[in-house]
């Protein structure tokens, strides 16, 4: 594994995977804070239907991603010939229940006489969304934001399943080949990144969190 990882002909190949797996998980990612944003801010500011969305999250968190992304890649009319479509159906429904959470507990957490302070002094239903429950919030949201990307970073592996790249094709191509330092080299390298990233927004929650502290 070692030797694999410092040979220099696989240096490139190792960079080229890391950034597909990145733009999988940015492209999951950024659609799912599409669909989750907007639900769980009007959820969490209304408390309308709170549960019953914490509910469904859970749900789809339950979901086998890759039985999932096998029936969508043959059941989708172009699933088989444009993989990157089952493949990020399947990363934003596994995204989009952690957004959720982290939204929609972030803004229920805010004790309520603070909401209705600022709405005895005037303040607009917006106004005391972005003034005063984004920021209370923040820490809270960027934990459920972060749980997201850890999540996909760690399951956008799959995708090589289904022929597209990423670091799942060492994975992949490995388990055809019975070359198992290739597949120990996958494994590490998808840990690696999932830490790195997680640390970066550990420190970005921490940054949000008043008391310096990330629960």
């Amino acid at each position: 594994m070692i030797s694999y990882l410092t040979d220099p002909g696989n240096l490139p190949l190792i960079v080229s995977r890391t950034v597909d797996h990145l733009g999988y998980t940015a492209l999951a990612v950024g659609l799912a804070l599409l669909i989750a944003l907007p639900i769980g801010l009007w959820v969490g500011h209304t408390g309308r239907g709170a549960h019953a969305i914490v509910g469904i999250a859970g749900a789809l968190r339950a979901l086998p991603s890759l039985g999932l992304l096998t029936w969508l890649a043959v059941q989708l009319t172009f699933g088989v010939r444009v993989p990157l479509i089952p493949a990020t159906i399947v990363l934003v429904i596994l995204a989009v229940p952690p957004l959720l959470a982290g939204i929609v507990t972030g803004l229920q957490a805010i004790p309520r006489p603070v909401i209705d302070s600022a709405r005895a002094s005037g303040f607009s239903e917006t106004q005391i969304l972005t003034g005063v429950e984004l920021p209370l919030a923040a820490a809270t949201m960027m934990g459920g934001l972060r749980s997201c990307v850890v999540q996909v970073l760690a399951t956008a592996t799959i995708v090589a399943y289904i022929g597209l790249s990423g670091l799942g094709r060492f994975l992949i191509d490995g388990l055809a080949l019975r070359d198992y330092p290739q597949m120990l080299t996958g494994a590490l390298l998808v840990t690696v990144l999932a830490l790195i990233v997680d640390v970066v927004l550990a420190s970005l929650q921490r940054s949000l969190q008043p008391q310096g502290r990330v629960t």
